[in-house]
């Protein structure tokens, strides 16, 4: 169903793993493509047909044209100025990858340019932080999440996300007995795998909460200090029940 790749010196570990999800022949837009290096390698290396690399401020714009360009990849890549899907119009791609914002951020831009996504096949994401936010507007939208992967690069921690349209968008997110809120938290192909990454991420994560919890337990006792203190309980909770080899 995947087509993988090799590492290659001009992409980075995360980039390498989105690239592996966009298949020969594909039609893409790389959202925030920074110096084209994704748009360039696909174009190299697995045959994609098409791509737009997109890019908002203008120097890693004109950084994008030059590598297209002295690649000798200007008939195959079109290096387009503009916010989020903007640069694209609606029915001229078929993939969309947007890696190295924050999930929020992603969500936002999937949000904001709903309308170019009717000709989509696959969304593959690789959000900084608050991957919590894809799964959920993946699921508000009926987009299916198909894979996840979770690695460590530069002593940084990423997640990539893989959707497809389609029907019972629900169900991938509830993990083999766990629950939604589990899964859209934690991921549920993650939650399955459960690698040593998944468990340091979360280990980690797990005592921040505490360290956090600790400082507000010795905070005045306001309203919002006690619903916090009760959202972070909850999460400590949701990590212990799904890691339940780490010590308490």
């Amino acid at each position: 169903m995947w087509c993988f790749l090799m590492n290659s010196d001009r992409l980075s570990k995360r980039l390498a793993t989105v690239a592996n999800y966009v298949p020969k022949g594909a039609i893409l837009v790389d959202i925030g493509s920074d110096h084209a290096y994704l748009p360039c390698f696909l174009a190299k290396n697995t045959g994609i047909t098409y791509a737009v690399a997109g890019e908002v401020a203008v120097g890693p714009y004109q950084s994008a044209k030059g590598n297209v360009l002295s690649e000798g990849l200007s008939e195959i890549i079109s290096v387009r100025l503009g916010d989020g899907l903007d640069v694209v119009k609606p029915g001229e791609v078929e993939y969309v990858t947007i890696a190295g914002m924050g999930g929020a951020l992603i969500t936002s831009i999937l949000e904001k340019g709903k309308e170019k996504l009717g000709s989509v096949k696959r969304l593959i994401l690789q959000p900084n932080i608050s991957a919590i936010s894809i799964r959920q507007w993946l699921l508000d939208n009926s987009w299916k999440l198909v894979a996840e992967e979770i690695l460590e690069e530069d002593g940084k921690i990423y997640e990539v996300l893989v959707a497809e349209k389609g029907k019972d968008a629900i169900d991938p997110l509830i993990p083999y007995g766990q629950s939604l809120e589990e899964g859209l938290l934690l991921g549920p192909y993650l939650v399955k795998e459960q690698n040593t990454v998944f468990k340091k991420k979360w280990i980690n994560e797990k005592k921040n909460w505490q360290r956090i919890y600790q400082q507000l337990e010795n905070a005045v006792q306001t309203t919002d200090t006690i619903e916090k203190k009760q959202e972070l309980l909850h999460k400590i909770k949701l990590v212990k029940e799904v890691i339940q080899d780490e010590e308490s």
